[in-house]
């Protein structure tokens, strides 16, 4: 285990250190919303998860140690979990929030990473667009679910009926069966 880790944030991509700048507060206000919600959920339902946020480093089986915005892993995979370092494993769900110095990585390299890894679900949040993303793992591959998009209300009215009977305003949580969340809740700190 490499203790500069902790020292520093980065990541280490194919063997390459990336730097990983401190997140905006829209960035954050994303991350939270994200741990307040599935976070409750998890506790609510007998533990049936556990959230971290960008503090942690996971390091999966392929050498490669990210730092995912925000991360689920689910009790039947909780032994992963090293609670005195590190996620040593496959998470069940990432979630990157784009920023302009990480766009392209997140949209790429880390997305073939996670599928190469088994990630089952990776979500994708663009906090410029307000939108999320949504990649399910089927058969070693990751398959586009869809792209939900917030439209506040001046936005949405100005949609024609046809466009708005296309908005979605929850995102599935796949990975908890049923369990959805609010776009307007989760892009409510965002500017």
């Amino acid at each position: 285990m490499n203790a500069a880790l902790y020292d520093e944030s980065y990541e280490i991509i194919e063997g390459v250190k990336f730097m990983s700048p401190a997140a905006n507060l829209g960035h954050n206000g994303i991350i939270m919303r994200l741990s307040i919600f599935i976070g409750s959920y998890c506790e609510s339902h007998d533990d049936c998860g556990f959230v971290f946020s960008d503090s942690i480093d996971v390091h999966l089986p392929d050498g490669n140690v990210f730092r995912p915005d925000f991360t689920v892993v689910t009790k039947e995979n909780e032994k992963i979990i090293d609670w005195k370092g590190n996620i040593n494993g496959v998470p069940d769900m990432v979630v990157e929030v784009l920023s302009k110095s990480t766009r392209k990585r997140d949209l790429t390299i880390k997305k073939d990473i996670y599928e190469k890894n088994g990630v089952k679900v990776y979500w994708i949040v663009d906090p410029f667009i307000k939108s999320v993303t949504i990649y399910n793992l089927r058969d070693g591959k990751y398959d586009f679910d869809d792209e939900y998009i917030y439209f506040d209300d001046k936005e949405f009215s100005q949609l024609e009926e046809y466009e708005k009977a296309e908005v979605k305003f929850e995102v599935p949580v796949t990975i908890f069966g049923d369990l959805k969340i609010k776009l307007a809740y989760i892009f409510k700190w965002c500017p």
